[in-house]
């Protein structure tokens, strides 16, 4: 359960009734050009209003020991990102909890009306059958899977992508996903980076931890 926050409910980007709206979560640690590929992406083939990028608190499939300052997180993310329909929140740290299911139940109950889908890349759709409660994940919010280097054909014989195999919509009906009830799931192909966070920290140009 979501502890109540301290003070009050969160602040959240704009909204409203009947918006699309992307939800790309994620540490950004650091924030690259990948993500915003990936949000543009899914602002154009999906045909979104807005991307929020949900900058975490903590990843509880990682190690967070290390991780940047939220704040520092936040305003990398704004930096990269830098684009009028990208908004970038850290609102999931007020809710007492790190779990995508939790903060996906709370935005459905919070923002009603407001047509939310949960994008992520290939990388993680490999993956995704650890996350806490990964089908409720998929009841609550439809699914966007962007394509990334090396991982195409890895995502699509993965356990979730087997499991859910019914309820995948053919790439050229990736608009009709906003708003389509539930499981429902996309796989989009197109332009690839092959930046990641992982491989900008090897080199060093991670964030400052402190």
């Amino acid at each position: 359960m979501i502890a109540r926050p301290p003070s009050g409910l969160p602040r959240l980007p704009r909204h409203a009734p009947g918006l699309r709206i992307g939800l790309l979560g994620g540490s950004f640690n650091p924030p690259h050009a990948a993500h915003r590929l990936v949000s543009e992406t899914a602002l154009r083939r999906l045909g979104l209003d807005r991307v929020w990028w949900l900058v975490t608190p903590g990843n509880p499939l990682k190690d967070n020991a290390g991780l940047p300052p939220l704040k520092a997180r936040i305003e990398a993310a704004r930096r990269v990102a830098a684009h009028p329909r990208i908004d970038v929140t850290g609102f999931e740290a007020e809710l007492g909890s790190i779990y995508t299911v939790d903060v996906l139940a709370w935005l459905s109950r919070r923002c009603r009306g407001v047509q939310f889908v949960w994008l992520m890349g290939a990388d993680n759709l490999a993956g995704f059958h650890r996350w806490r409660r990964w089908r409720e994940i998929a009841a609550l919010t439809p699914i966007a899977v962007i394509d990334r280097p090396g991982a195409t054909l890895r995502a699509a014989s993965a356990p979730a992508a087997r499991a859910l195999a019914a309820f995948r919509l053919a790439e050229n009906d990736a608009r009709l996903l906003p708003g389509h009830k539930t499981p429902a799931w996309v796989f989009l192909h197109g332009p690839r980076s092959p930046l990641s966070s992982t491989a900008l920290r090897a080199r060093g140009l991670g964030l400052p931890n402190r």
